[in-house]
């Protein structure tokens, strides 16, 4: 499954906290011409150095699958990112 969501949010001291949901469906369709430019370089670089394509994108989604559920934790000295993937 496709991740859907993804939520950012920033902890600043002295300052409200900002959270940015991002629905990841609309973000796709608005990059997915980049997205088709990427997937025929990745197949030409495939072709390149003689890894099976369809080996090779079939696991780049298994690991886009996988991402629902990740969360990373940042820390730089008093300010903290969390971005989680939904």
């Amino acid at each position: 499954m496709m991740p859907q969501l993804l939520t950012v949010r920033v902890k600043r001291p002295d300052r409200h906290p900002i959270r940015i949901w991002v629905p990841v469906l609309p973000v796709v369709f608005v990059f997915s011409p980049i997205a088709v430019m990427a997937v025929l370089g990745a197949a030409v670089a495939c072709h390149v150095y003689r890894v099976d394509v369809v080996r090779a994108l079939g696991t780049g989604w298994r690991i886009v699958s996988a991402l629902p559920g990740t969360q990373v934790d940042i820390e730089y000295s008093r300010t903290a990112v969390l971005v989680a993937i939904r």
